[in-house]
């Protein structure tokens, strides 16, 4: 694999973003927001949206929670323009590591589509444990329907161990 980069968006970046939000492989399971909203990440100290890039692949992150106090921090969104070829585990494990070496987190959490199974099996693969499942929470407008929200943590602890 090439090199691994990993950087603020800029505004820039927001029609890479915006075309995989809505890419249709992505948009049953991700949010598409508009220009607006995304600038309204990058003004706001709590949270962070990234671009990743490595072997011809790219992919976009955003995170929140970055000023908690009890150190939380939620990896809201994330999408790769490329998956395969295990792409998508250096992909998550590149932003696992920088929530918990660049960020003071202790608990780094998020969530899938309980329609996600990829997702699901990439992220406990990586060392995330399903915390709790909210049964028909999230209402998906590609779907026209509400899917089951899976919920998955990971403590600091936890990731040192996988570290070791």
């Amino acid at each position: 694999m090439d090199e691994m980069t990993l950087r603020p968006a800029t505004p820039g970046d927001f029609a890479f973003i915006r075309r995989l939000a809505a890419d249709p492989a992505n948009a049953p399971f991700i949010t598409d927001e508009d220009e607006t909203a995304l600038q309204a990440y990058l003004d706001d100290p709590d949270a962070a949206l990234l671009i990743w890039q490595a072997d011809g692949a790219r992919g976009y992150a955003l995170f929140n929670g970055l000023t908690d106090k009890a150190g939380t921090v939620e990896l809201r969104r994330l999408a790769l323009d490329a998956p395969g070829g295990g792409r998508g585990r250096a992909f998550v494990g590149a932003l696992v590591d920088h929530a918990f070496t660049v960020w003071p987190a202790k608990r780094l959490w998020l969530d899938a589509s309980g329609e996600n199974l990829r997702a699901q099996h990439l992220y406990e693969s990586l060392g995330f444990r399903l915390e709790g499942q909210l049964r028909r929470h999230w209402w998906r407008p590609a779907l026209g329907r509400a899917v089951d929200m899976m919920l998955y943590g990971m403590l600091r602890d936890e990731w040192q161990a996988l570290k070791a």
